[in-house]
């Protein structure tokens, strides 16, 4: 797994927006790696703190999470989907985040998998714990859970979602 070393930091329209950019290299082909991804339902599999993830419509998820006993409900809509190559996200409400999630075919049977992602936490905690590298090793740790989970499925994946989201025109 490779990784910037520290997160970096800009500053957003209520504070500070921290940035965070980690790849994992999967074993499996990048359809493969692609496919499970639009499983957003099954991502409590393999990221902590998701309680549950249940898609609203084709591009709106709604987001329960509870990391840290700090519990948070948000909905999140996809804003750009091209199949094998990209999903792009925002929140809508609650915690403010956007991201990233790129596949690069590596080979026939390997895929880098990498997610970058725009944070703005919320109070004084998160601010601490994000500083102190909190959302980068989660983030870290969720990608290597994604790796073990569809790696460990004989490279199978739970379904598919081969839509195409466009990008919203400025």
């Amino acid at each position: 797994m490779s990784a910037a070393p520290h997160p970096q930091l800009s500053t957003g329209r209520d504070g500070i927006v921290s940035t965070v950019t980690k790849s994992v290299d999967v074993n499996v082909p990048v359809r493969t790696a692609y496919n499970q991804w639009t499983q957003f339902e099954e991502f409590p599999q393999f990221m902590s703190g998701v309680e549950e993830i249940r898609q609203l419509d084709d591009t709106t998820t709604h987001w329960t999470t509870n990391i840290d006993g700090v519990k948070r409900e948000f909905d999140a809509r996809i804003t750009e989907q091209l199949p094998d190559e990209r999903v792009a996200w925002t929140s809508v409400e609650g915690p403010r985040q956007a991201g990233v999630v790129t596949f690069h075919r590596l080979d026939a049977a390997h895929t880098r998998v990498t997610v970058q992602m725009d944070i703005e936490p919320e109070g004084i905690v998160e601010q601490v714990g994000d500083k102190l590298g909190f959302v980068d090793r989660q983030v870290k740790g969720d990608l290597e859970r994604f790796k073990e989970f569809i790696e460990g499925r004989d490279g199978v994946e739970t379904g598919g979602w081969r839509g195409e989201v466009d990008r919203p025109q400025p």
